[in-house]
């Protein structure tokens, strides 16, 4: 068997390993390098040299920049501007909604744009009386057409950038996707404006994600920290002086209960012994107040009874969470009681209920009892790990919802304009200005090294990286050629149009069953020989490919994205084509008419 048929062998036995689905992506990837290697056919320097190309560097430091914009809780501010802006109207609520994702996508990827966004939808579907399964697949949808707005929206731009730049077509810059990218956005939101409602099916899915946008609210009407909570100032011929903060907790009233020790600067303290100038924060009557005020020296503080309350409890550096205690937890059997420091010294116990009601003070705990907790965001996400206790809605989620432009979203903003800066004016290649975007965001502390190797899919990180020398071996067999002459014969004497045209149908039915960024991988050195062969530039052609791979509609299983919304949109499989196609139909237009307008052949 010759080079070239063994190439051909392996992309095959690629396509029918991804369409079986029974092995991990990487595996077969992964794989499908080595066995380059094992056949002679690439050096083992070329079959591993894609995990050390900068197009690869450059994908992984997106998906850290797509990360730091949706824990920094920008991605939430972006989403709740689009609640209100949206209104009653469908139309209006079409547009903004597949025109903010577009631009999104454009930014930090498909795949981060859908997750940012997917939560704030339904919760938006569900306001608005809506079906999400109407909201849910023009969402995706509007996330594949606005990847082709900038060079950051997806992995394939970034390949054939590279590619462009290679096979000496000078590459694209960063805004000259958008010549193509606006008409696709556009007439993408026509189609569902126009068509939409009657292609898409009206379900509701029976598991939704929860809405915690209200979630701090919720949680204060929960424990009845909504009302009758008063402020009580410790002054300097009180008792409680130098007493620990358990004297506090501890006292006895019929209905009043310890929520807090405010310190001096009027936020929450961990200290242990109570000074002069805290502020007590208690929940109940106010004559039970009063008592305690005159008992224990206290004054009522002239900020008011309820002043800034929430505001001190939750905001961008510090939040709550509701954790239950699961049967056979080592903290059963122990005692804690509003007001105290847990044994982390950094969370706060706020209030303790069994059964809906507050418990006793210094009640020993039991199987089923919850407990409302505050601290730092940092501390709710390290502390609350632990196996004794069983947390009912994560910190994480609830700061990305919750709380719009937290913590470090200046930081990653500016990160993120410092990265287009460099993208647009090509002072530096794309992996340098990616790496640099990225380690703002690790040094300035928004994403721990942890949370950085979280953030990144390593799926498609390692997909591209072992398949980069598939196109390697392709071009140095000789099969791209031979397929690259196959295709020329067919259509060659009908000009480059049909040449346009049979490129974007292969990579477009391609990519409905496998990745498009491995679709890309296949048909990239074929296209790049089959414009040499016909005399034509290389750029049209490969910004057809470019589109043709974007457009992965007409299956749930194209992309993850289309995935992603398939259970809380309550899709089937056969749900896909129906908006799906004329949504193909109108990238077909774009690449075979539209783009030889703009790059000549």
């Amino acid at each position: 068997m010759t080079d070239i048929w063994i190439v051909f062998a392996i992309v095959a036995a690629i396509v029918v390993l991804f369409i079986w689905d029974r092995l991990p992506v990487i595996a077969v990837c992964v794989g499908a390098a080595l066995a380059l290697w094992a056949t002679g056919i690439l050096t083992l320097q070329q079959a591993l040299g894609g995990f050390g190309d900068p197009a690869v560097i450059f994908i992984a430091a997106l998906f850290v920049v797509s990360a730091g914009l949706e824990v920094s809780g920008v991605t939430a501010w972006a989403g709740q501007l689009l609640i209100r802006q949206a209104g009653a109207s469908r139309t209006r609520l079409i547009v903004l909604m597949m025109g903010f994702v577009g631009v999104l996508s454009a930014l930090i990827s498909v795949n981060g744009a859908v997750a940012a966004l997917l939560p704030v939808v339904i919760v938006m579907a569900i306001r608005l009386g809506r079906s999400p399964s109407q909201l849910l697949m023009p969402l995706v949808f509007g996330a594949h057409a606005g990847s082709q707005l900038m060079l950051t929206g997806s992995p394939v731009n970034v390949l054939v950038d590279e590619a462009s730049e290679y096979s000496g077509g000078g590459g694209f810059g960063y805004f000259e996707f958008a010549l193509v990218g606006v008409p696709i956005v556009l007439g993408c939101i026509a189609i569902v404006v126009l068509l939409g409602q009657k292609l898409l099916p009206e379900r509701t899915s029976k598991t939704l994600p929860p809405d915690l946008s209200r979630h701090a609210t919720t949680l204060f009407e929960q424990y009845r920290l909504s009302k009758d909570v008063h402020q009580l100032r410790v002054r300097a011929d009180s008792p409680v002086i130098g007493k620990q903060r358990e004297v506090v907790g501890l006292y006895e009233q019929p209905d009043l209960k310890f929520v807090t020790l405010k310190g001096t600067n009027g936020l929450p303290t961990r200290e242990d012994i109570v000074r002069e100038g805290h502020l007590l924060v208690v929940r109940g009557p106010a004559d039970q107040a009063a008592q305690l005020a005159s008992q224990m020296g206290l004054a009522f503080s002239e900020d008011g009874p309820t002043e800034g309350i929430s505001d001190m409890l939750f905001n961008r550096e510090s939040g709550l969470a509701e954790v239950l205690i699961p049967p056979r937890s080592p903290l059963i059997g122990t005692r804690f009681f509003p007001g105290m420091v847990t044994e982390s010294g950094d969370l706060i116990v706020l209030a303790i209920q069994r059964q809906g009601e507050d418990t006793k003070p210094g009640a020993v705990l039991a199987g089923g009892d919850t407990l409302l907790l505050q601290g730092t965001w940092s501390a709710l996400d390290r502390r609350l790990e632990q196996p004794e206790v069983i947390v009912v809605n994560e910190p994480d989620l609830v700061r990305r919802q919750a709380l719009p432009m937290g913590p470090g979203s200046k930081t990653v903003l500016a990160a993120l304009a410092i990265m287009v800066l460099l993208l647009a004016t090509g002072l530096v290649p794309p992996a340098v200005a990616g790496l640099l975007a990225a380690g703002i965001i690790l040094i300035s502390g928004v994403l721990s090294v942890e949370q950085i190797y979280r953030s990144i899919n390593w799926t498609t990180v390692i997909l591209v990286a072992a398949l980069m020398p598939l196109s390697t071996a392709m071009q140095e067999t000789g099969g791209a050629a031979l397929l690259a002459d196959g295709l020329v014969y067919s259509v060659g004497e009908m000009g480059p149009y049909p040449l346009l045209a049979g490129l974007f149908v292969l990579s477009a039915v391609l990519g409905q069953i496998i990745s498009n960024t491995a679709t890309s991988l296949i048909i990239i050195p074929i296209s790049v020989v089959a414009a040499e062969k016909m005399g034509i530039s290389v750029q049209p052609v490969l910004m057809c490919v470019c589109v043709a791979c974007a457009g992965a509609f007409l299956t749930p299983v194209a992309t993850a994205t289309n995935l992603m919304v398939m259970e809380p949109g309550a899709y089937k499989f056969g749900d896909y084509w129906k908006l799906g196609l004329p949504m193909l139909i109108w990238f077909f237009v774009i690449a075979v008419f539209l783009v030889p307008l703009i790059w000549p052949f």
